[in-house]
């Protein structure tokens, strides 16, 4: 069986602690791996041994850091197939869906590639007789990752790129679920001309965790994973005056109007609400059909489309939608959560709860599920499922549909399916949510705009990627000076003082 390690000093370096998490496929059930769970003494070294790599880092200038980066592009593009092969070995993604995870976390390393424009300060010439000044972007010296299973390379892209850019080192600590493809993306950055230690990958669980928390020479730490544990980290890291960005859970709804495209929200909705196993916190797991003509016309469309759905392995190529979930837990969880929507009243329109695969029985398989008839009372409402489930909640009129909205406690993502822009309009400057959809079922921004959300769904002043996350890596200093020695009284020059 292969036995996993940590990336510290530009090497795959073995764990000490004698401790280890199995690394599971979730195609078959059976382990494929073993990961090393840092101790804290572990955790320690390997953020000393950043600092003095990151003295180095911070000061080559900012058009040097941008080469690796481009390097590092270069190289994460010529090696797409091997990336999506590790992201879908570990995490069950189908390859296409593998792929893509790749790729948006490519384009966020595309944005670094323009770091000396991100960095830049301000100037402002003779803010008072001889006085000039000017804002400086400094790095923040070592600051720490801390990255979810759901997106093994896109989300410690989404990380490393900004702070590396920005000039600090980092500690990346991903999920121990998939921790082979942040391995191989630290391999890939040292051969683009990182130098050794300024990047360490620890694999570890909440002791690991703690430890970078708890570690004083750590400036910021960057989360993404639920809400009760964004709320822990973030707590604990701005108590030990770190700053943080912690990214949550989500409920996402989609309105659909009564003069939306029906057929186009149908397709949407089933995309964004079983791709990738439901397993995205940007997934559509609510649609709010307005009116009753709008919600019997949209189960007539989505229940052909559901059914037609394809489950498996991504072994099997292009012919799957969708593959499994992470754990037998998650499966467990997913499949309760529907027995509790049944018992609480709801339609089940699309039963996904006993489907099986032939020759992957202990593989962690999950069908789709759609309800219809939901309210906000229920547990299936309420819980973010993270599974291929789908509820419909029906409303009467839009100020009802936007209400659901507003009140719920997530606000990460949400969209609404219209062909009346006054309503879209309405929709898009009123909705208490960070990320909004005009007949787009996703609406994740492109990585030069930024990603974040609202309410439960984000805790922390900046966002994701972009212009955001510069502004998060580095703290700004700004200088204001006066020479004298040409200076005289009335704004004259005066040459005798510069002998």
């Amino acid at each position: 069986m292969e036995e996993l390690s940590h990336y510290v000093d530009g090497k795959m370096t073995a764990g000490t602690s004698g401790r280890f998490a199995d690394v599971m496929n979730p195609a078959t059930g059976e382990v494929q791996a073993k990961v090393p769970l840092a101790t804290v003494d572990e955790v320690n070294a390997a953020v000393a041994r950043a600092a003095e790599a990151q003295k180095g880092w911070g000061a080559t200038n900012p058009q040097r850091r941008a080469r690796v980066m481009m390097k590092f592009g270069q190289l994460i593009n010529e090696h797409m197939d091997e990336l999506a092969e590790l992201v879908a070995r570990e995490h069950g993604k189908t390859i296409p869906d593998a792929k893509g995870d790749v790729q948006r976390g490519l384009e966020v390393i595309e944005v670094c590639m323009g770091a000396p424009h991100l960095l830049k300060g301000e100037f402002t010439d003779a803010g008072g007789p001889g006085i000039d000044l000017q804002s400086l972007r400094q790095p923040l010296g070592v600051v720490a990752g801390i990255t979810p299973f759901n997106f093994p390379a896109m989300i410690p892209l989404w990380k490393m790129g900004p702070a590396l850019a920005a000039g600090n080192a980092m500690i990346l600590k991903p999920s121990e679920r998939v921790p082979s493809t942040a391995l191989r993306l630290a391999e890939l950055i040292t051969e683009a001309g990182l130098p050794e230690g300024v990047l360490q990958v620890v694999n570890g669980d909440k002791e690991a965790v703690d430890a970078l928390l708890d570690n004083e020479t750590i400036q910021a730490v960057g989360f993404v994973g639920s809400t009760p544990i964004a709320q822990y980290i973030y707590a604990r890291a701005t108590a030990n005056g770190k700053r943080a960005q912690c990214f949550g859970g989500a409920k996402n709804h989609m309105i659909v109007m009564p003069d939306a495209d029906l057929d186009k929200a149908a397709d949407a909705l089933v995309g964004a609400a079983f791709g990738a196993a439901g397993e995205r916190c940007m997934a559509i797991s609510v649609a709010v059909p307005v009116g009753k003509e709008t919600a019997d016309a949209l189960v007539e469309r989505m229940k052909p489309r559901i059914d037609a759905l394809k489950v498996g392995p991504y072994t099997a190529g292009d012919d799957v939608d969708y593959g499994p979930v992470i754990t037998q837990a998650a499966k467990d969880r997913i499949n309760g959560l529907v027995e509790s929507g049944v018992e609480q009243g709801a339609d089940l329109v699309a039963d996904g709860r006993n489907f099986e695969l032939q020759g992957y029985e202990n593989g962690y398989f999950v069908g789709p599920s759609m309800f219809d008839n939901v309210t906000p009372d229920m547990e299936i409402y309420k819980e973010e499922i993270f599974g291929p489930v789908l509820c419909q909640v029906r409303t009467e009129n839009y100020e009802e549909a936007l209400k659901l909205v507003m009140d719920n406690e997530y606000g990460n993502g949400t969209a609404i399916y219209t062909a009346d822009g006054d309503t879209a309009r309405d929709f898009a400057h009123r909705v208490n949510v960070g990320m909004v959809g005009i007949n787009f079922p996703i609406p994740v921004p492109l990585s030069y705009h930024t990603f974040g959300g609202w309410k439960k769904s984000s805790f922390g002043d900046l966002n994701q990627y972009g212009p955001d996350a510069f502004r998060f890596y580095t703290r700004t200093k700004t200088v204001t000076s006066r020479w004298f020695s040409g200076i005289k009284e009335g704004g004259e020059f005066n040459f005798k003082a510069m002998d």
